[in-house]
């Protein structure tokens, strides 16, 4: 007979248990309490408990062992080892070495997000049933903003934020929004060409501004075109030649911005990947957001699959922004949000982030270590991101290379072909992670047998 919470006991007691397995709080293996203990725990009969174990057994939730007790399933995970290796197998996969972007799967952050959709499917929100706000659920604002003020010094309330499929969607939002045909652009050079072919698309002009050692030079941005209507910077860590923006350029930018009406467009694509110390302050939080557009992404970190970022937007700035929205995609989809947002608010997402930097350090040591094997390179050993770029010490043809690497089944790029107006350096942009240690040594091999057919 149902009790007074509404379900019969042993339901209640199954529908517990199997979330607490679903989310991987109770990790695969683990045993379960024995019946009699776990009926008193929870007020309950033994015999409810009992017929809760047999669903969890008869669902493949739960496997008994006889003589030992009832055990969690290892389902599609395998259980937790007593000493797990350093760094887990990675499942194979066709992308080749030095892909750039390439993610990383967490087994321990995939099994904890599968929980958090399920629960959120099984509590079906009837906001998926109509159209909702075109910049996304409260809940997953009020998260990403959360997360933002914490890690990036970001100054942004929730209604600020918009939640987008990824950095080139908050790229076309944006310059729709900003710009009129033949808007001169500042744009960093070396640039990252996949704006470009945004700024193209939307009819603005790029105006190459040189990069160097402190990032982008805004004294040759205020000569080159002092009238432009926005700049476009990686800050925090500049593609592809990875340098930081010092605080001396930052303040300059920011003033060039607000003499001129302007608006900067910080691209935060990797910030959380930093393997010295903290992660640098966003731009945007020292200009206190009237002039700063900041979009960041959640594809590096978790996996680009999930097709989700943000983008901060000014408050002069949104209505124009979502009227660009308006115009194209509605709003964004809802279903996985409020998992996302759980992700980010339980302290899953930090622990996630600590791992990842770990892995990603050390893939990026394996591969230096196995560059500098190679004759003619010489590899600027980055302090964040996902990516290094290997300088040909005598110069050469880096297209050619990357042409050659290609056709051996390696992707690099050609760093000279990121230059507008600059004499290139001629180079190439090797990403690190995602790949076994193995795969990034075969890579690495490959290419010196490339490097060395060339010669």
């Amino acid at each position: 007979m149902p009790e007074p919470g509404g379900l019969a006991a042993h339901r209640r007691v199954y529908l517990a248990l199997r979330a607490l397995i679903l989310d991987g709080t109770v990790p695969a293996g683990a045993r379960l309490p024995p019946t009699r203990a776990l009926a008193r725990t929870l007020g309950v009969s033994r015999s409810a408990v009992i017929v809760a174990y047999e669903q969890l057994l008869a669902d493949g939730h739960a496997v008994a062992r006889v003589g030992a007790g009832t055990f969690v399933a290892a389902l599609e995970f395998p259980p937790r080892a007593s000493a797990p290796p350093a760094r887990a197998p990675e499942r194979a996969d066709p992308a080749p070495p030095f892909t750039i972007g390439r993610a990383a799967a967490d087994e321990r952050t995939l099994r904890q997000f599968r929980g958090m959709v399920a629960r959120r499917l099984r509590a079906f929100d009837p906001l998926h049933l109509t159209y909702g706000d075109p910049r996304g659920t409260p809940a997953l604002r009020g998260a990403v903003a959360r997360m933002l003020r914490t890690a990036r010094g970001v100054r942004a309330d929730p209604e600020n934020i918009v939640i987008v499929s990824g950095t080139q969607h908050a790229f076309g939002l944006v310059l729709r929004a900003l710009l009129r045909p033949g808007d001169p652009v500042w744009v960093e050079d070396p640039c990252y060409p996949a704006f470009l072919t945004a700024l193209t698309g939307a009819g603005g002009r790029a105006v190459p501004v040189p990069v160097d050692l402190q990032g982008l030079d805004v004294a040759a941005g205020r000569v080159a075109a002092p009238e432009a209507v926005a700049a476009y910077v990686t800050p925090s860590h500049q593609y592809p030649l990875g340098v930081a923006m010092g605080m001396e350029r930052r303040v300059a930018l920011l003033d060039w911005a607000r003499g001129a009406g302007a608006y900067v467009i910080e691209d935060d694509y990797d910030s959380e990947v930093r393997f010295a110390g903290r992660s640098l302050a966003a731009l945007q939080g020292l200009d206190g957001g009237d002039r700063v557009l900041h979009i960041g992404t959640f594809s590096k970190v978790l996996f680009p699959g999930l097709r989700c970022g943000w983008l901060v937007v000014p408050d002069a700035l949104m209505d124009r922004v979502l009227a660009v929205r308006a115009a194209t995609d509605r709003q964004p989809p809802t279903l996985l949000e409020g998992a996302i947002a759980d992700l980010l608010d339980g302290g899953a997402f930090t622990a996630h982030l600590r791992r990842l930097r770990a892995r990603h350090r050390a893939s990026r040591d394996v591969l230096v270590a196995a560059l500098s094997l190679l004759p003619g390179l010489e590899v600027d050993v980055p302090d964040q991101g996902l990516h290094l770029v290997a300088r040909l010490r005598d110069g050469g043809d880096d297209v050619a290379l990357a042409a050659a690497c290609a056709a051996a089944g390696i992707a690099t790029r050609p760093l000279s072909a990121m230059y507008l107006a600059r004499p290139p350096v001629a180079g190439l942009v090797l990403g690190f992670t995602g790949f076994s240690d193995a795969a990034l040594r075969a890579g690495a091999e490959g290419l010196g047998r490339v490097l060395a057919a060339m010669r």
